[in-house]
């Protein structure tokens, strides 16, 4: 492989072996990141790897790098791009210009505001009750109980924080209004007690040959929220292992795979989170269909499959 560092305001590109460059330069796909990874998130190395493999040209380039030309990509895969969520309408107008991107505009535009669980919901996916705060609005806490804070904009869990009421009502209504005085709107769940023993199962899927997402593996996250928002995006303290799917899950996603809007097509790849709620049953944390980590050094075939999906769109 042979690898030419650009300018360094343009894109890291990455160009197969010799034995391969006949492959069509029209296949050139980027992998979106940001200033915060430029080179990839460590996890999506093996994707990298796998695609360089087959042939296939790749660039690795910011989303907001001003010198790409999007349009120069058979398809734009995004990746890493998680400082987007202090600039969400640029990040979606962003979306909105990329021809070739997966997953598409819309999606994104539906996916990185959590208030699409509302929409799950009414669609029929067992959700983890959420109760939404908006600007001017005022939150009339629970009495008792651990309960999580955060926005419904956030990526690598900024802003989020763990709260024990009523010992920690004052941190976690001064949180509500922060995000609220700063015109987002905060969403408050139940800490479910299942995440410290359990740990949350994360259910991946790749669309396959004919296009329908199609299960690839899961992964184990461990507890990450000990306490009070500290306002950090560290995906780097995740405890991620393997993990095998129980049928409970596998139907829990199901469901909620199939409450996605029907206008919502070509997803190439969707992590459904769940943890079991109070009676045992998995509910859904989170449908991440933006930018999400796909852990794929936990199942060695997974990034195969990935870049095997991303060339059939080729």
């Amino acid at each position: 492989m042979a690898l030419d560092v650009a300018p360094e305001h343009g894109p890291l590109i990455l160009s197969p072996s010799t034995s391969t460059q006949a492959t069509r330069e029209s296949s050139r796909v980027a992998l979106v990141t940001c200033s915060l990874f430029p080179s990839l998130w460590d996890d999506d190395h093996p994707l990298r790897d796998a695609l360089l493999a087959t042939g296939i040209p790749v660039d690795v380039v910011r989303w907001d790098d001003p010198t790409a030309d999007w349009s120069s990509y058979a398809s734009v895969v995004l990746r890493s791009p998680w400082d987007y969520v202090a600039r969400r309408d640029e990040f979606v107008a962003w979306a909105h210009s990329v021809p070739g991107l997966l997953n598409p505009a819309d999606v994104v535009e539906w996916n990185t505001d959590k208030r699409y669980m509302r929409e799950l919901a009414e669609a029929g996916a067992p959700i983890t009750p959420t109760t939404y705060v908006s600007p001017g609005e005022t939150w009339q806490p629970p009495s008792d109980g651990e309960w999580v804070v955060k926005p419904t904009v956030s990526a690598g869990s900024q802003d989020t924080g763990r709260y024990a009421l009523p010992s920690q009502l004052d941190l976690a209504e001064a949180h509500v209004a922060r995000l609220t005085s700063l015109g987002r709107t905060a969403m408050i769940q139940p800490y479910l007690s299942a995440v410290d023993t359990a740990g949350e199962t994360a259910l991946l899927y790749f669309a396959d040959a004919s296009g329908r997402l199609t299960f690839s593996h899961a992964a184990r996250k461990g507890p990450m929220l000990t306490g009070p928002d500290e306002g950090k995006i560290n995906p780097g303290s995740e405890n991620i292992t393997a993990r095998i799917a129980s049928p409970s899950e596998l139907a829990t996603a199901d469901k909620v795979l199939a409450a996605i809007p029907e206008r919502f097509q070509n997803l190439l790849y969707a992590r459904v989170d769940v943890i079991p709620g109070p009676d045992g049953l998995p509910l859904l944390l989170e449908l991440e269909l933006t930018e999400p980590s796909l852990f794929l050094r936990t199942a060695p075939a997974a990034a195969t499959r990935l870049a095997q999906a991303i060339r059939t769109r080729l």
